[in-house]
């Protein structure tokens, strides 16, 4: 219960202060916070219990549908219990070397979804263009490399972030106008140039997402053209839905993370409490969609969780 003493000018500590101008009504909003984060973390779970239990699901499509509930669960686990104790309990401080760790991790985490998304384009694309070589291409073991590297990629763009933000100097002001330690937030109470902290996001920002969104649409630009090539509409329609699920997975994803971002840098006209709510909810939404999406439209997975919920 140390956190009601904490002073803002503490050295060692941050003050999350929630979301600011609601903080009356904290305990109402956190109650679809909980309901989706508990939904969210209820479905990826069960994802992965479901294919670790059957062996027919030991594929690449799977695997990969695992590292992307994996990302999903440690999103919304690196944001939510914090903010749920300062919606619940007050408790708001947070030791500095704890915030940049929650920096470092939940924005590790966003890079290497979308490097799994990246891949899961990659698979669609040669499970319709080249169907015949599919299980050559991607095989697990391959699936698991290109996992390492999406890793390896999160971790060398984001450590930058938490050690640049070290060599800034904090003043009195060390109140964080948010509900977790996002790295603009953090790095705008500072008293000193956070020019380069601006830059390197953005930058960050731009050349990751862009880079992958620019493969994603060249995967499902030559799957359009090769469904387009096909003369059956019945087979145009079943190369098309196997796609649907992943279209949609995007869309949430990368819609959220695109308007969050942005708006904390250049959103001035939009109210501080909107966007604080709408920042959680990119951490909240896209995990408790995705398996959902992927449970409806995939039918070997649905039948699956079917059956367990049914033994249950």
């Amino acid at each position: 219960m140390a956190a009601f003493n904490l002073t803002p000018s503490d050295p060692s500590t941050f003050i999350l202060k929630g979301i600011p101008g609601l903080e009356a009504a904290h305990l109402w909003i956190s109650i679809p916070f909980c309901m989706f984060f508990f939904i969210g973390l209820l479905g990826n779970f069960m994802v992965l219990f479901v294919v670790w239990k059957e062996q027919t699901l030991h594929k690449p499509m799977y695997l990969l549908l695992c590292m992307l509930a994996l990302t999903d669960i440690g999103m919304s686990t690196s944001v939510m219990p914090n903010a749920l104790c300062i919606f619940w309990f007050n408790l708001k401080g947070i030791t500095v070397g704890g915030c940049f760790t929650q920096m470092f991790f939940l924005h590790a985490v966003s890079v290497m979804k979308s490097a799994i998304l990246v891949t899961m384009a990659f698979d669609r694309y040669v499970a319709i263009c080249n169907p015949l070589r599919y299980t050559t291409i991607l095989t697990n073991a391959r699936i698991a490399k290109l996992g390492l590297v999406g890793l390896t990629r999160a971790v060398l763009c984001i450590l930058p972030l938490p050690l640049l933000l070290r060599k800034l100097p904090f003043c009195a002001n060390r109140i964080i106008p948010h509900t977790y330690c996002e790295h603009i937030a953090v790095a705008k109470i500072s008293c000193g140039d956070i020019t380069v902290n601006r830059m390197y996001g953005l930058v960050m920002a731009f050349v990751v997402i862009g880079l992958d969104l620019t493969l994603i649409a060249l995967s499902y630009g030559l799957v359009i053209r090769a469904v387009l090539r096909i003369s059956s509409k019945k087979a145009h329609q079943k190369a098309l839905n196997t796609c649907t699920a992943h279209i949609c997975v995007i869309l949430t994803s990368y819609a959220s993370y695109l308007f969050s971002n942005l708006t904390h840098r250049f959103g001035q006209g939009i109210a501080s409490n909107l966007h604080i709510i709408l920042a959680n909810l990119y951490f909240l939404i896209p995990p408790m969609l995705n398996p959902i999406i992927y449970g409806i439209k995939t039918k070997e997975l649905c039948d699956k969780v079917g059956k367990y919920i049914y033994r249950m």
